[in-house]
């Protein structure tokens, strides 16, 4: 019997990179685009394997699911699925970790060097017919500023890179990796603290977890330079949005580049929207056409590997019993 596998992302108009790699091993692929149809759920608890981006997998559905071995997350962070019900039911739950690894960290640092250099604004009065550079004093020389990076994974280290090749001074903090890995590569490992007391330019490069949950908040936010510069590429979790505006406003610290947030889009008259301080780019950072077509491809080919009996590249959870005799205890 052919194995089927259920693709649930809005961000793609077809399923055709997912088909080609699912040919494979002969798989049906059905297309609803989502989870939240009827007809989308009864095509998910039948099938062998679901492929998701954006689209909550919540332990209900996880429990209904008769044939499921595995949930690809087809992007790098899953606070969208319940991996402790995904586990408890045998299922795999994996994702892709390093499909954008140049693209995040680039617009990390595009958003960086905008701000650097008021490229929003002075695009801005020009349109207007402003020829007037000095209406944005005072801008200061980047190099030997102090880049903060929190959260040294894939994406981080790649900042980091980027950042030392600009002249930027670059600190890190993350305590699952050693002072002796990033002093390799020019990078000073300093605490929490001393992070946000330092950088000029604060990026965050971390998974959203309860740990990590609104990690820059109203006590955080007041420990930065008032010069200071937030960044965020990665989940919008991280940052208590309200604390965030408030400091702006204040002038706690000098502004912020969001590329995510808790919710997205924002509603229009989300007060964020209107600081110029703060500049918001639609949840972009991870894109490129070749990034896109990574993160499909390799997403579905950690379905191959699992309905194959192997062992995913990428696992985000462990099953460590035979997954078909979990189902049938399940289902009892």
């Amino acid at each position: 019997m052919k194995p089927i596998v259920v693709v649930a992302h809005d961000e793609f108009t077809d399923a055709t990179v997912e088909e080609d790699v699912l040919s494979a091993i002969g798989a049906t692929v059905l297309y609803p685009r989502n989870l939240t149809t009827p007809e989308a759920i009864e095509a998910a608890i039948e099938a062998d394997a679901l492929i998701v981006a954006r689209q909550k997998v919540p332990g209900e559905l996880l429990s209904r699911l008769r044939r499921c071995r595995i949930v690809s997350r087809a992007g790098t962070g899953v606070d969208n699925i319940d991996v402790g019900a995904a586990t408890k039911y045998g299922i795999w739950v994996t994702n892709v970790p390093d499909y954008s690894v140049d693209e995040v960290s680039t617009h990390a640092i595009a958003l960086l060097l905008a701000y650097v250099r008021r490229i929003p604004r002075l695009v801005e009065m020009t349109r207007q017919g402003i020829w007037d550079s000095m209406l944005v004093r005072p801008l200061e020389r980047l190099a030997g500023q102090y880049l903060g990076v929190l959260g040294f994974g894939r994406i981080g280290r790649a900042v980091a890179k980027k950042g030392i090749g600009l002249g930027l001074a670059v600190t890190a903090h993350d305590p699952f990796v050693d002072a002796a890995s990033m002093q390799e590569m020019g990078v000073r490992s300093v605490d929490f603290e001393t992070i946000l007391r330092t950088s000029d330019f604060l990026t965050l490069h971390m998974p959203l977890s309860n740990a990590t949950h609104h990690i820059i908040d109203a006590k955080a936010l007041p420990l930065m330079k008032p010069t200071a510069f937030l960044i965020n590429t990665a989940r919008g979790g991280l940052v208590d949005e309200n604390a965030l505006l408030c400091a702006v406003e204040s002038g706690t610290i000098a502004g912020a580049a969001l590329d995510a947030l808790l919710a997205e889009p924002p509603p229009l008259d989300d007060p964020l929207l209107r600081d110029e301080r703060i500049m918001i780019t639609p949840h972009i950072g991870w894109y490129s056409e070749a990034s896109g077509r990574d993160m499909r491809a390799w997403s579905a080919q950690e379905v191959v590997r699992v309905l194959s009996g192997e062992r995913p590249r990428y696992p985000v959870n462990q099953i460590e019993y035979d997954c078909d005799r979990q189902k049938s205890s399940k289902n009892d």
